[in-house]
């Protein structure tokens, strides 16, 4: 199985439960692994026969940054369905994390697995 992937996309977006949450923009941090035969693409040099991820890049961050979500959970598990259901991707790792949300630590968040993993 090839793995086309994402790191790091930092988008602005309303998150959290609390009040002031609700009332400011904050950054979350989305790494993404999609599973992909990159045979084709390899192939033939063509960015038709790959798995586009400025595209999904760009459809994720119009969702997260147009959205207003409680928790991560529920933010993880929305951008899940849009790659598999949108980009016909069979498995995806995702994981999201508010940077800074709990003091001391670099970041919080979730890892979600979806989808057949082929090997």
């Amino acid at each position: 199985m090839d793995i086309v992937y994402i790191r790091d996309l930092k988008i602005e977006t309303t998150i959290g439960i609390y009040d002031w949450e609700r009332e400011i923009k904050q950054t979350v941090s989305l790494d993404l692994e999609m599973a992909h035969d990159i045979s084709r693409s390899a192939e033939t040099d063509n960015i038709e026969d790959t798995l586009n991820y400025k595209a999904v890049a760009k459809r994720l961050i119009a969702f997260i940054s147009g959205s207003e979500f409680l928790l991560v959970e529920a933010m993880a598990e929305q951008c899940a369905s849009i790659v598999l259901q949108e980009f016909g991707v069979p498995w995806l790792r995702l994981r999201l994390s508010k940077p800074g949300a709990v003091r001391g630590s670099q970041d919080v968040g979730v890892i979600i697995e979806r989808g057949k993993k082929n090997s």
